[in-house]
């Protein structure tokens, strides 16, 4: 009995040693997952593994795109200037004696700290109170709107549309051309691509293409991107959508499909519920809903590079009866003339935003 239990601890303690020696080294990845990281700084990607291990290589892998190999213990250093913002994922893949493994991470990349930027109040305007704005744009010393609201009770909605197109006066604020939407719908953001003028609608995943000069619907079209639909702006070769997160997406100005993305952060994290947003000298200026500042952003990046603190524009004790907030950026490309409203304000406001 006692050979036959030795026998079997024997061949144990074999089984044991050659799965030993089969087993692969532990390996570790750094940086540690989550580690927050500044836009601009080099990240140095490294794997770590027991002295005395030999690998042929390690295989860096951004996002699923390769982005540098090392033989050795020495960490590689990743670039972030032209990243884009938020959660990366890195993956190293380590190759050893014929075999590979595979490591992963993850960083969050944030902005640098906004500039701060003060602004000028250059003129004030009348502004209809019937609009509760969500986009607006500047055209021929006047302005395309676009008002949301319901028509007729939408869930718990509260009736207070019917959502408009329209087309106003500068000088006098007055409404001078409108579109009724279906009142079932709440209307969104607009854009103006050529002699069309395109509309989102909040949660009803459509779209409404208008003719420019008579604001006659021409068409609708299916809008399935992001959670749902709320500003727009156009660069001259495609669209930005937002969708009540940090997301902003890049649309195709022919078939209004998704193209890309961008996230929005700042230095604290993603910024949520950006809102109308306009497109000026290669930044997206973007209002953020129930906030009374602009942003200015890095569309190439998602970084939020400055910032406007508008609280004392129109203080919000001082506004007319059943104002809501701050939302509404226009931008006259002619005259450099930025302007900026409210939900249901009675002014709009043309401002110039200077460095302090």
């Amino acid at each position: 009995m006692n050979k036959r239990i030795l026998l079997f601890a024997v061949i144990a303690l074999l089984a044991y040693g050659c799965k030993d020696n089969n087993k692969q080294p532990d390996f570790t990845i750094s940086p540690e997952a989550g580690a927050n990281y500044t836009t601009g700084n080099a990240v140095a990607l490294k794997v770590n593994y027991p002295a005395g291990t030999q690998v042929d290589s390690v295989v860096y892998l951004l996002d699923s795109a390769r982005i540098g190999v090392a033989k050795d213990t020495a960490a590689i250093n990743l670039k972030t200037d032209s990243l884009a913002l938020g959660a990366r994922i890195i993956t190293a893949k380590i190759y050893q004696a014929g075999k590979s493994q595979e490591l992963t991470t993850n960083i969050n990349l944030l902005a640098k700290p906004a500039e701060e930027l003060n602004y000028t109040l250059e003129k004030v305007y009348p502004h209809s109170t019937t609009l509760y704005t969500e986009g607006l744009i500047y055209d021929n010393n006047g302005f395309y709107e676009s008002g949301g609201g319901y028509g007729v009770p939408v869930g718990d909605s509260p009736v207070d549309g019917p959502s408009s197109l329209v087309r106003t006066d500068l000088a006098t604020g007055k409404v001078v051309q409108k579109q009724a939407v279906d009142p079932k719908v709440f209307a969104e953001g607009i854009v103006v691509i050529g002699d069309k003028i395109m509309q989102l609608t909040w949660k009803d995943k459509i779209g409404y293409v208008y003719d420019k000069k008579s604001l006659k619907l021409l068409s609708t079209f299916d809008n399935n991107v992001g959670v749902e639909g709320w500003g727009m702006t156009y660069d001259g070769t495609k669209i930005y959508m937002d969708d009540s997160t940090n997301r902003i997406w890049f649309l195709d100005k022919n078939t209004y499909k998704q193209t890309g993305f961008v996230d929005v952060y700042d230095d604290k994290g993603a910024v949520n519920e950006i809102n109308e947003l306009e497109y000026i000298d290669g930044k997206i200026y973007a209002n953020v809903y129930h906030k009374d500042y602009i942003l200015i952003i890095d569309p190439k990046t998602g970084a939020v590079v400055q910032k406007v603190d508008l609280t004392n524009l129109y203080p919000e004790a001082s506004r007319n009866p059943g104002a809501d907030v701050l939302n509404g950026i226009a931008y006259d490309k002619a005259t450099k003339r930025i302007f900026v409203t409210g939900k249901k304000w009675d002014k709009l406001f043309h401002v110039k935003f200077e460095k302090k």
